[in-house]
């Protein structure tokens, strides 16, 4: 079949127009851009409520340590080469080793990784890195790259009629996970680089860049999460130490004894949610032991809302319904702003026949997290 030529032109000349040559902030390049600030900003800032729904929802049981995180972030991202985007730091309820950052200044840091670290100095490692990919456009060049793509697709299949003003702006939807993206490695040379020039004008010693690597590589199991994009390896320790000696004239600030005051109530938690995960792994196999496993868990800490989400699974799979709802209510009065707890349990009031508690669930699990799942559940009732 033989499609039409114009849609072709029409997406080429939307590029070329949209494209202008602009001077990357960080590292001084001419680069072409087609995602202008504004609009890295706008999918940034309606795609974060997204992503951290993602991994697990915000941390709540310590809100200082989010305090903590954000005041650290904050200090780094006033000196970077973009102080005036709107950044922000949450903490996620996550126990894997991870960080990403989102176009804008959107960054998030697993409740996991932070248990890895030893000091406030290797933190801030971690969150300048993060900085960097903001500052330096690394995110919104690979939704560019991704927009291409989608320019290419739509003109090869001949949509004629197709609205192409509007490919940046679902550049915001080609995938939710936006904080899961892969860089380059010349991306993360430079965000490792110019991360610790950050750290230096903030007062840290840039040490914490050298030994973070160094954990990394030496738990790559552990650090699974962080190396699915960000590949750790023995260069890039030595080229942080490189740095390290061409830049550092005196020590700066470490902060070991800070790091373990402001962790002290997530290290004391640290065994609850071991119990948690040991639970998750028995929960298909084993269903009884996830659900002794997350009582205990329960026991150690009370408020903690996955938990109770764990034995409700468990429950399920037990086909005790009645339990399982009790858990639900109880998981989603702990924390009623994760998705996966409305959802779950509006599947269960639609199995049970209760259709109007379950449009209710799954309708609030939309409004927080927009799935398939769900989406499939309420065309079913």
């Amino acid at each position: 079949m033989n499609y039409p030529r114009r849609p072709i032109l029409f997406v080429l000349l939307f590029l070329v127009i949209g494209y202008s040559c602009v001077t990357n902030p960080v590292t001084g390049r001419t680069e072409l851009q087609l995602i202008s600030e504004q609009q890295e900003i706008s999918i940034g800032t309606r795609n974060f409520p997204y992503q951290q729904q993602i991994q697990g929802g915000v941390y709540q049981l310590d809100p200082g340590v989010n305090a903590y995180i954000n005041e650290v972030g904050q200090k780094l991202a006033r000196v970077s080469d973009r102080p005036h985007l709107p950044y922000e730091f949450v903490v996620l309820n996550d126990s894997s080793w991870n960080a990403w950052a989102m176009p804008g200044g959107k960054i998030g840091i697993n409740r996991g990784l932070l248990l890895a670290l030893s000091n406030e100095s290797e933190l801030a490692a971690v969150l300048a890195h993060e900085i960097v990919h903001a500052a330096a456009r690394h995110s919104a060049q690979q939704m560019e790259r991704g927009v291409w793509m989608q320019a290419g697709v739509a003109g090869i299949s001949g949509l004629a009629g197709s609205d192409y003003r509007n490919l940046v702006e679902t550049a915001g939807i080609i995938g939710l996970n936006l904080g899961m993206l892969r860089y380059s490695r010349a991306a993360e040379a430079e965000a490792d680089y110019f991360g610790m020039l950050y750290m230096m004008r903030s007062g840290y010693d840039a040490v914490g860049a050298v030994t973070l690597q160094e954990t990394f590589a030496e738990n790559m199991a552990s650090a699974g999460g962080w190396l699915a994009s960000h590949p750790a390896s023995i260069e890039r320790v030595r080229r942080n130490r490189q740095t390290l000696e061409r830049h550092t004239s005196e020590p700066g600030y470490l902060g070991e004894a800070e790091y373990r005051v402001q962790m002290r109530n997530l290290r004391q938690q640290a065994p609850a949610y071991e119990l948690y995960e040991q639970g998750v792994k028995a929960l298909n196999e084993r269903p009884e032991e996830a659900l002794r496993l997350s009582m205990e868990a329960r026991r150690m800490e009370p408020r903690e809302a996955l938990f109770y989400g764990l034995s409700a699974q468990a429950h399920q799979r037990m086909n005790n319904p009645q339990a399982a709802q009790q858990a639900w209510d109880q998981a989603i009065e702990r924390n009623p702003e994760w998705f996966l707890f409305w959802l779950e349990r509006g599947r269960l009031h639609a199995a049970q026949g209760r259709n109007a508690a379950a449009r209710r669930d799954l309708e609030r699990s939309m409004t927080l997290l927009p799935t398939q799942t769900a989406r499939d559940a309420l065309e079913a009732l």
